[in-house]
């Protein structure tokens, strides 16, 4: 495994980490998931990405359960919970990045995490209705009050987060280590080209979310849709339509599978690895429903040199 600085921060996290999203609670069993999370820990990741709204709470609940029953030295692991949505749909009081919800989302993380802080807290969307210093005003409290380590954000615009860390500066709070945006072959805008002043004027890390594009970068879609797999679940009609609907998607999908094919490795190992290119990349955070799977994956690491410059100009001549 390879160790990169989270951003300007001096935290050490491993190039690839396990994420919990649609899998945990929902996809796999309790067993899959622990099983998922030892192979992950025994191949050196160390970030364990999780959210408050992942299966309403649930995907937290059974990542703790693991933790508590693996054992692992507590300063050996990183962990994350992300706040707005909220594990329930009850009350507006249960959702957003106000100060009352954000104190007891983090609390209840922890509880569910059986875990004492928090190493990682995201404001999983922008807060429209709030106050943008009222959030960070209290991401600084939860730091100091030792409840999380680094704060950031997850789908923030460079605007907003600008706007965040300007209001840190003025009041000498602690603004945003951290990003969590999409990033992939083929939704790239946000992380090369808005995010590019961010990474130079505040050191911004990110810990990047769908790699592989929900799979659609696997190659598995492109004859028909192979069922069982995350976008016949319940509930995400939408990521359905939307991956396996767009049809310039996948003509540059077959083009990078050229590609792949001339290198003799897999679109997945090539899709990860042109992830980890980018030195802006804190972390790319994997998703997987199998061991086989997540093994497989964790390989992208030893094919990173053959994406060589030329090979790189191909790539972008494929996606563009």
């Amino acid at each position: 495994m390879q160790y990169r600085k989270l951003g300007r921060s001096g935290l050490p996290i491993s190039a690839f980490s396990l994420g919990s999203w649609i899998t945990f609670g929902k996809q796999i069993g309790d067993d899959v998931a622990e099983k998922l999370m030892k192979v992950a820990y025994e191949n050196g990741i160390n970030f364990f990405d999780n959210a408050e709204v992942y299966a309403r709470g649930r995907s937290e609940k059974i990542m703790g359960k693991i933790l508590k029953k693996m054992g692992w030295d507590r300063d050996s692991y990183l962990v994350s919970s992300k706040v707005f949505f909220g594990a329930k749909k009850d009350s507006p009081l249960q959702r957003g990045l106000h100060r009352k919800h954000i104190v007891e989302a983090c609390e209840q993380a922890m509880k569910r995490l059986h875990v004492d802080y928090l190493d990682l807290y995201f404001c999983h969307r922008p807060d429209p209705e709030v106050p943008i210093d009222e959030t960070v005003w209290m991401m600084n409290v939860l730091i100091r009050q030792g409840k999380i380590l680094y704060w950031g954000t997850s789908e923030w615009s460079a605007e907003q987060i600008t706007e965040a860390y300007t209001l840190a500066e003025k009041h000498h709070l602690i603004g945003p280590t951290m990003e969590q945006p999409q990033y992939n072959l083929l939704h790239r805008h946000r992380v090369e080209v808005e995010y590019a002043v961010l990474y130079a004027r505040y050191g911004l890390g990110t810990t990047i979310w769908s790699p592989l594009a929900s799979g659609l970068l696997t190659g598995k879609y492109l004859e028909k849709d192979p069922g069982n797999t995350r976008l016949s679940i319940p509930g995400l009609e939408w990521l359905r339509d939307e991956k396996l609907n767009d049809e310039a998607a996948r003509n540059k999908v077959l083009q990078l599978k050229a590609i792949a094919d001339n290198l003799g490795i897999s679109l997945t190992r090539l899709s990860l690895a042109w992830c980890l290119k980018n030195p802006h990349v804190s972390t790319v955070i994997l998703g997987a429903s199998r061991v086989e799977q997540l093994k497989e994956n964790l390989t992208a690491l030893e094919v990173v040199d053959l994406l060589t410059p030329d090979v790189m100009k191909q790539i972008d001549q494929a996606v563009a």
